[in-house]
């Protein structure tokens, strides 16, 4: 798919006016496909519904966007849309880690000549590189991209690598190194990187089960799977979090519980896209090889689950 301009002046190639702050409910967007190509309609309708309901930011481009089968042209239209379509109202995140330092240097800095407010950077998969390595992949991008924000993501159950809070230490002294997407389920984990880094370093749950304990401990928010089929909900539960209401945080998380098992029934993001599907939001649940539709049982089995919240 050919490229196209970034449709509105006022947000490509720099950084909204109105930038709002990295916290709270961040939605990790699925990518609409129909017939094998971005469906940028399902898009543009699915992210303007995510602001109208409150979310606070928008992840492009992550691991539930299906980034790992997007091409470079794709990646870079998905940016561009973003930017244009949130047009300042919530900060926008895009995923720019690979494997491969020279490329993530390159994605990040088309992110950022976009106008993204942030990058969200995964652990290098498959090379299985040292501490040392890692520290060194991510340094050197933040050396070759000075002007973003840099948000490192930890998920070792995807990438055979663990980022060790000594390691995040070491990382959130480069000035634009901001944060990190803490995906490793673990709360000792969490712990000693707040502990290490310092609560000016920006640390987001990875995963909507430890949304709550992360805030508890001193997140500032969380990268959501389930976001995108609930957006008020986890909006409301992270800002009870941060205005220190954890009763009503507390009573939340209880209620959402059974929608963030089924966001997880199979592989992420088929559970979410399927939801969507279901709910009228995407045109299509279509996802790319190796993915596959979801198995008939366990569509009956999120059916049963979205009709208990009322959103089929």
């Amino acid at each position: 798919m050919p490229a196209k301009k970034c449709g509105s002046k006022k947000t490509c190639g720099k950084k909204a006016k109105n930038k709002k702050a990295l916290q709270g409910a961040v939605v990790a967007l699925v990518t609409p496909f129909k017939d094998g190509k971005l469906d940028e309609e399902s898009y543009r309708e699915l992210v303007e519904w995510q602001i109208k309901r409150g979310t606070h930011g928008l992840l492009t481009v992550g691991t539930t966007g299906e980034s790992a089968t997007l091409s470079l042209e794709e990646k870079k239209r998905l940016y561009e849309l973003t930017v244009e379509i949130a047009n300042g109202r919530v900060p926008v995140i895009a995923g720019t880690g690979t494997n491969n330092t020279a490329q993530s240097i390159e994605l990040t800095k088309l992110a950022a000549d976009i106008g993204v407010d942030a990058v969200l950077m995964v652990t290098p998969y498959y090379n299985k590189p040292t501490q040392e390595g890692l520290y060194q992949h991510y340094k050197a991008v933040a050396d070759a991209v000075k002007k973003i924000p840099i948000i490192l993501y930890n998920v070792p159950g995807r990438t055979s690598v663990s980022l060790a809070p000594e390691t995040v230490a070491r990382l959130s002294k480069i000035k634009n190194i901001v944060g990190i997407k803490e995906a490793s389920g673990s709360m000792r984990q969490v712990t000693e990187i707040i502990k290490q880094c310092g609560n000016k370093f920006l640390v987001f749950s990875g995963d909507d089960f430890t949304a709550y304990p992360t805030m508890a401990l001193g997140g500032v928010g969380v990268i959501s799977v389930a976001s995108n089929v609930m957006p008020k909900e986890m909006a409301d539960m992270m800002n009870a979090c941060l205005k220190g209401n954890w009763d009503k945080a507390r009573k939340l998380h209880y209620k959402l519980y059974d929608l963030f098992k089924a966001m997880f029934i199979e592989t992420n993001p088929v559970p979410a896209k399927t939801a969507l599907y279901l709910m009228g939001k995407i045109a299509s649940p279509e996802v790319r090889l190796p993915l596959t539709q979801m198995s008939e049982e366990n569509v009956e089995k999120l059916k049963s689950i979205l009709a208990g919240y009322k959103l089929v």
